[in-house]
């Protein structure tokens, strides 16, 4: 048993800081280098994707990243685990095995975890007796199963650690949860198990700090984020894991941002809902017990963390085609610029009425006077506002046509317009979310390693 070991985050979802990762392997001591790549409409996405093209599925910057940090983490022994596998992981460990192969490594050992992607079992599901019930409607899926586009189990840390424990150097999954990615090498290098419910409740706790990546070390900080140094350079958190539960917030020496009670407070806080029950694959975590004590340095202590017993059902990440949406804009510059984006905004409408057009939803924001604050915009004459106006509909001619009647507004309407932003608004499809639960023993779950 190790007793300690460096978790350090790469990336907080796909898209992040790309030099996050080159940081987090080349500026100091790490065991493990996490990549959180998922979103719940990010599952979709790839799902699209992979429709297209049976190759693709799965994050592809995750390679792009790994052919900048190979060396580096086979020179170091640095063990990589992402979820970056979205819909297709063996696609993923076949690309970096690709990588690896041109760059003359070996000895490379991939596990691919899959098991969570449930789209292929629904009809099976389905006909077995499962509702799959929307949790917060209760409408079963049934009801959008020819629109359903995606369904994927939030699987936990388990299916994680078996990888590691075969020996595996970078652990590519689907949809892991987030928090899994860190507490794995926790359960693995310490010996955990199962029913250590104050343990797992650390680990767990532990993920969710790292899980957004520089959001814990100054990153979207609403505190005195004016005085943070040198963002432009913003150290990734690392947690330093002891096998009590136990464990140390901290970054790099010499990288930019700030770890502090008040940054890892408010990463803490972060879409937790119940703070006394964070529901996990893994155990539920009860956020009440955290006890936090900043030692200064950049280094925050987390402790006294208490958990329960884990639920019996994995949560299910659906999502489902729901119709059609066109966004336009228009820019309008003073004097009265408000009036002239209001009397465009009437205009328009009224346009779409004389047509004929119905829509379930039409929505307006004058972006720079009350597109953040709403009602509660003060009563003061913006400079220049820029007309946003989307409409939503499951007729997709009527967004179509909606698209062909903004760019008239310039020569038809208001004086001032001064941009036209994005050419002429096409449709694009809504992507619905249906959140489900399902019992953890009709999921089947599978670790295959990959070597060259």
């Amino acid at each position: 048993m190790k007793s300690i070991v460096r978790i350090a985050s790469g990336q907080g979802f796909w898209g992040d800081l790309l030099s996050a990762p080159l940081q987090q392997v080349r500026r100091g001591p790490i065991d493990y280098l996490v990549m959180d790549y998922l979103a719940e409409v990010t599952m979709s996405i790839l799902q699209k994707q992979r429709q297209r093209n049976p190759q693709w599925g799965y994050a592809r910057d995750f390679v792009d990243v790994m052919s900048e940090i190979l060396d580096d983490v086979i020179a170091k022994n640095i063990r990589v685990i992402t979820n970056a596998g979205g819909v297709n992981p063996k696609g993923a460990a076949e690309a970096v095995l690709d990588l690896a192969r041109k760059r003359g490594v070996s000895g490379l050992r991939i596990g691919v975890v899959t098991g969570d992607d449930i789209l292929p079992r629904i009809d099976e599901l389905l006909a077995a007796g499962y509702p799959l019930q929307h949790m917060e409607t209760g409408v079963p899926l049934s009801a959008v199963r020819d629109r359903l586009l995606s369904a994927n189990v939030y699987l936990g840390a388990r299916v994680v650690v078996e990888a590691l424990e075969q020996g595996a150097n970078v652990v590519i999954t689907g949809r892991v949860t987030d928090t899994g990615l860190t507490l794995a090498p926790m359960v693995f290098e310490f010996g955990w198990g199962w029913e250590d419910w104050d343990k797992l409740a650390a680990g767990v706790v532990a993920g969710h700090i790292n899980e957004c990546g520089g959001q814990a070390t100054g990153g979207n900080f609403l505190g005195d984020w004016m005085h943070l140094p040198n963002l432009a350079e913003i150290g990734f958190p690392i947690i330093e894991a002891y096998p009590d539960g136990t464990f140390i917030v901290t970054k790099h020496p010499g990288t930019g941002g700030a770890v502090t009670r008040e940054t890892v407070s408010e990463q803490l806080l972060y879409e937790i809902g119940d703070p006394r029950t964070y529901i996990t694959p893994d155990c539920i975590a009860d956020f009440t017990t955290i006890e936090l004590h900043d030692e200064g340095n950049d280094r925050v202590v987390v402790f006294g963390i208490k958990g329960r017993a884990a639920t019996d059902t994995y949560k299910v990440s659906a999502s489902y085609a729901d119709g059609y949406i066109a966004v336009g804009t228009l820019v309008y510059s003073a004097p009265k610029a408000l009036e002239r984006a209001r009397a465009a905004d009437a205009i328009l409408r009224r346009r779409l009425e004389l047509l004929g057009l119905e829509f379930e939803e039409i929505r307006t924001e004058f972006v720079g006077y009350n597109a953040c604050h709403g009602p509660l915009a003060p009563a003061v004459e913006p400079p220049e506002v820029m007309l946003r106006i989307g409409v939503r509909s499951h007729d997709y001619a009527a967004v179509e046509r909606f698209g062909k009647e903004i760019a008239p507004l310039i020569l038809t309407g208001p004086p001032g317009v001064t941009g036209f932003s994005g050419g002429r608004p096409k449709p694009s499809e809504v992507v619905a979310y249906f959140p489900t639960l399902i019992p953890k023993s009709v999921v089947q779950t599978n670790v295959e390693i990959l070597t060259l």
